[in-house]
């Protein structure tokens, strides 16, 4: 029998079928273990621009995005925002080092949006290595996404042009013009917001 003293938390069936299926995608997963797993996850709604996760505090949690939108970014030395991520639906959001180190986290989290997200935290990332089959395996699997992410946009902010980086995430994003500021979309794509308007202006 499943045993833990993580203690249970009050979430509807509907607001975790999102994230059940993307697990599944990863591992697989028994109904009992997921009877057992899906009892510490946690649904919480944030409003359009709170702030999720703030930086210099711990990242406790990895956040999975049921409706919304996630910003992560950071602030530069100058107080300049730079924008790594957006977070869609059945994306996820963290900063991976605070969450794995129990270190101050460099990002912050912020929605863009009315957002509903399940927290997985890292007591049940790490009870889920003990008492899931594969927990170990979707552990590694969410942090080979995440540093693939991670390797994917540093690499094509030195090895793409401006407007290769714009079209990637049109491809990508096709409704992002219409859910998130033309300024965060800019700073992700690591040009002036001037730049981005000749960019769409051309195409």
């Amino acid at each position: 029998m499943i045993k833990s003293m993580i203690p249970q938390l009050e979430t509807s069936d509907d607001s975790l079928k999102s994230i059940k299926k993307v697990i599944l995608s990863l591992i697989e997963i028994s109904q009992h273990e997921w009877n057992y797993y899906s009892q510490h996850l946690e649904t919480k709604h944030f409003n359009k621009k709170e702030i999720v996760l703030q930086a210099n505090t711990v990242c406790n949690n990895v956040y999975f995005v049921n409706k919304g939108l996630l910003r992560v970014f950071f602030i530069d030395k100058d107080g300049n925002e730079s924008t790594f991520h957006f977070a869609r639906e059945n994306d996820f959001a963290v900063d991976y080092q605070s969450f794995l180190q129990n270190t101050p986290a460099q990002y912050y989290i912020q929605a863009l949006e009315q957002t509903e997200a399940v927290l997985m935290s890292k007591y049940i990332v790490n009870d889920g290595y003990s008492n899931l089959k594969n927990g170990e395996k979707l552990g590694r699997l969410l942090a080979e996404k995440h540093f693939v992410l991670f390797g994917n946009k540093l690499q094509s902010i030195y090895t793409q042009s401006p407007i290769e980086r714009y079209l990637l995430l049109k491809n990508d994003f096709p409704d992002i013009f219409q859910r998130i500021p033309q300024h965060y979309i800019a700073s992700y794509l690591n040009i002036s917001s001037v730049h981005l308007s000749r960019l769409k202006n051309n195409r």
